[in-house]
């Protein structure tokens, strides 16, 4: 069993900038990791839920890069990462100028993740395991989703959390490459990217990937 999760990042990840937000620099796995061909078997024996915190998922990516671009939507505004995963959205939100940033995932292991990442990018983002999907929406300015409609029961919960939350004023960003449970209408295509990313991960190398919001 894993007992430092910080020391297990550091030695199965390196410092990689992702693709499509290369002015972030986050631990990641790769091809020469160790992580990287892991099976989900051995990683059970490690009492280690599969390490989505690993890797930049294309969401993930086009909502950072639309922050960076876009850096109104988060600057002196409060943020939740939802699914933070590697917190690189959360980060990214800091570094467009937002006030405060919480990054919530309910793997544990994604604090140190966090914690790691938001170190090496000189920021500071705050993170819970509480599943956010139990109680009423957080009153911030901006809640970020990256891909989370990769199963439909998830997929249902979260954009009805969403847009509880967009129904009392509060900015929501999802970022989506065309998962399975994407709705196809009702919501609106703010920025659209071509997310390089992987074989081993997706089934392109390049995703087309939006980010969306609720309409006003």
């Amino acid at each position: 069993m894993i007992t430092d999760p910080r020391a297990f990042i550091l030695d199965n990840t390196r410092l990689q900038h992702p693709p499509h937000a290369p002015e972030l620099i986050l631990h990641l796995a790769d091809e020469i990791t160790p992580i990287w061909r892991m099976t989900e078997e051995a990683l059970g024996e490690l009492g280690l839920a599969p390490p989505f915190w690993a890797f930049a998922w294309a969401g993930g990516q086009a909502i950072a890069r639309y922050l960076l671009d876009h850096p109104q939507e988060a600057a002196g505004r409060t943020c939740v990462d939802f699914a933070t995963g590697s917190g690189m959205v959360a980060i990214a939100a800091m570094k467009a100028g937002a006030v405060h940033a919480l990054g919530s995932d309910i793997d544990p292991f994604c604090a140190a993740a966090v914690e790691a990442n938001a170190q090496a990018n000189g920021v500071e983002v705050a993170f819970t395991e509480l599943d956010l999907l139990d109680s009423p929406p957080p009153k911030v300015d901006l809640i970020c989703a990256g891909d989370i409609c990769y199963e439909k029961p998830l997929a249902e919960r979260v954009l009805a959390w969403l847009q509880a939350a967009h129904d009392q004023g509060t900015r929501v960003l999802i970022g989506d490459p065309g998962r399975t449970y994407f709705p196809k209408e009702g919501l609106v295509r703010l920025a659209d990217y071509q997310v390089a990313t992987t074989r081993e991960l997706e089934d392109q190398e390049v995703k087309r990937t939006g980010v969306w919001t609720f309409p006003a």
